[in-house]
């Protein structure tokens, strides 16, 4: 069993979601592995991760359409709000999907399906500087 790590940096422009499923095939074809498990990591707490389709870019305004209507901004309730009134949203839509995604790895390629793209999911408004982790694991080709 043979494993390998990185760190990829993503820099946002603010809400959105930023792909990154071509340097994750990049870093798995250069890892050697023919067969295991390729997972990536967010390193932050208002930020998160997606699989989600990349052919048809509506999909993913109606997906922030749909966060910004779940968690808006500015809701009355809320008691931490020292870093602005994006950020206690942005907290809770990254608890509400995820901050690790595992991906199959075979005959050295991440195995997702025809129109899956991997994203980081941007919660705050400025640009931020976002750290993802990917680590791979299992059989040399």
């Amino acid at each position: 069993m043979q494993q390998d790590q990185t760190l990829i940096e993503l820099r946002t422009g603010g809400q959105g979601f930023y792909e990154f499923s071509e340097q994750l095939r990049q870093f798995v074809t250069q890892s050697g592995i023919g067969t295991g498990l390729v997972t990536a990591f967010c390193r932050h707490t208002s930020a998160s991760l997606v699989i989600q389709e990349n052919a048809d870019p509506d999909v993913q305004v109606d997906l922030q359409g749909l966060f910004a209507r779940l968690v808006p901004e500015n809701m009355p309730w809320i008691t931490h709000t020292l870093e602005g009134p994006d950020d206690m949203p942005a907290h809770i839509k990254a608890a509400l999907t995820q901050t690790s995604i595992a991906i199959p790895v075979s005959d050295g390629v991440p195995v997702l399906g025809t129109w899956q793209g991997i994203y980081l999911f941007e919660h705050r408004s400025a640009p931020h500087r976002r750290l993802v982790v990917l680590h791979i694991i299992g059989e040399r080709a």
